[in-house]
């Protein structure tokens, strides 16, 4: 009987009560720094702090921007000024492109609509003197309507309605 008893039972550790003492004094301290984090005066203090750390670390960020900008500009690289400003432009010309293609798809939308149907046979696109291709590149040659679909045509339209809404 002795024996099943000190089977079961967890040998002696002289270092529990050491670590109830620490997660006691742990959570004591948590709820200490809790009460304190959440006053006033805390976050006034630690704006100061900040404040005083951005003030001071200004002329060493500066310097930094204005080295960055050289050593780019040494190594043919451009800045991240110039990297948006590109960027702003690429949108600028890829709206004007939707817009002349939705502008282009409204005016043949409306010569087919104005021509009779049975009245005049359809366009053929004139034959150039290149060689005959094969009929893949025929697709290719299709209108940027047809090859766009009707994803294409949503994507434009989503993107007038975000040019509109920006002015």
């Amino acid at each position: 009987m002795g024996e099943g008893k000190k089977e079961n039972a967890k040998p002696f550790d002289p270092f529990e009560p050491l670590r109830e003492m620490r997660d006691a004094y742990l959570d004591s301290m948590a709820k200490v720094m809790v009460e304190t984090v959440n006053t006033e005066g805390y976050a006034q203090a630690n704006g100061a702090i900040l404040d005083s750390y951005l003030t001071a670390s200004a002329p060493f960020r500066e310097a930094l921007e204005k080295w960055m900008v050289q050593a780019l500009q040494q190594l043919s690289l451009p800045s991240r000024q110039e990297v948006a400003a590109l960027a702003e432009r690429f949108t600028n010309m890829e709206m004007r492109l939707d817009d002349i293609d939705a502008k282009l798809d409204q005016i043949a939308r409306l010569i087919v609509e104005a021509r009779p149907a049975a009245a005049t046979p359809p366009v053929e696109p004139a034959k150039s003197a290149a060689p005959a291709k094969s009929p893949d590149s025929a697709a290719s040659k299709a209108p940027a309507s047809a090859k766009r679909g009707a994803a294409g045509a949503q994507k434009s339209t989503r993107r007038q309605s975000a040019r509109k809404s920006e002015r």
